[in-house]
């Protein structure tokens, strides 16, 4: 019988929780990819209903599985989230960054700066704290894959300011913390999402323009070159490698997860 690709390791992830909507979002996809292959999980969110949702779908596939709420834009928060994983599962193997929103974001003239720390607590800070927590233990084991999902607004242009800008950090701090820690045997890379159907993308823009999620859908298959939208299985898969030992000689990789949108765009 094959192993499993992630058999044996305890993975964090961060944002695991299902939002309402039609299809999967990238954590709960990712859960499921990770629970799959084998990994114990710690299913983070900071909310505890869609933590739930996501650890029901998880537990057919016997292996531990646990949830912990945590508001990730407060360091102690963080540090909690690390000290969970290690007191349940004695080790940390793979942390698993997926929060972000980009809602409240403007075009830089009228772009809050109140709104601006917000998006920014979030989507760069919040995972500088995640990674800054666990970094210590994956360093002492020599091992561990860091995971950080950006955007490919990162590499393309954008009508608006603050979450192209976080993702664009968000970049840059994992490609340096990949090279700080290579020497340790700690990987840290980056998934950029293009045009993905997931809730949080299709649901929020059908509702502020009210117009019919097919209409949103149809909108963004346009725009791939492959002609239509990702899923989030195809992000969990390229987090499945990452994680997995077939990506052991692979850090500080800006993948692009796009059906071909910055071959368009970028």
């Amino acid at each position: 019988m094959t192993s499993k690709r992630l058999e044996g390791k305890v993975a964090v992830i961060v944002g695991a929780g299902q939002q309402p909507g039609g299809t999967l979002g990238n954590g709960r996809a990712t859960a499921e990819r990770f629970a799959q292959e084998g990994a114990t999980l710690l299913l983070v969110d900071i909310n505890p209903e869609w933590a739930d949702d996501t650890l029901a779908a998880v537990r057919p596939h016997g292996h531990p599985a646990s949830t912990l709420r945590a508001d990730i834009t407060q360091e102690a928060d963080c540090a909690a989230l690390v000290a969970a994983c290690i007191e349940r599962y004695g080790r940390i193997d793979v942390l698993h960054n997926n929060v972000g929103r980009s809602k409240g974001d403007k075009k830089t003239a009228e772009m809050d700066a109140d709104a601006w720390d917000a998006l920014m607590a979030m989507n760069l800070k919040g995972m500088f704290m995640t990674c800054k927590h666990a970094l210590p233990h994956m360093v002492a084991q020599r091992s561990g894959s860091i995971i950080n999902i950006s955007s490919t607004s990162a590499l393309a242009g954008r009508q608006t300011v603050a979450y192209k800008t976080s993702k664009g950090a968000v970049n840059t701090l994992t490609q340096h913390i990949a090279f700080e820690n290579a020497p340790h045997g700690v990987r840290a890379n980056v998934v950029l999402p293009g045009l993905i159907d997931t809730p949080m993308a299709i649901e929020r823009r059908a509702q502020e323009r009210g117009v019919p999620r097919e209409v949103v859908r149809a909108e963004r298959d346009a725009m791939v070159p492959m002609g239509r939208m990702g899923s989030a299985w195809d992000v969990a898969n390229a987090a499945v490698f990452l994680a997995s030992d077939e990506a052991k000689y692979i850090t500080g990789v800006v993948l692009p997860v796009d059906g071909g949108l910055l071959l368009k765009r970028g």
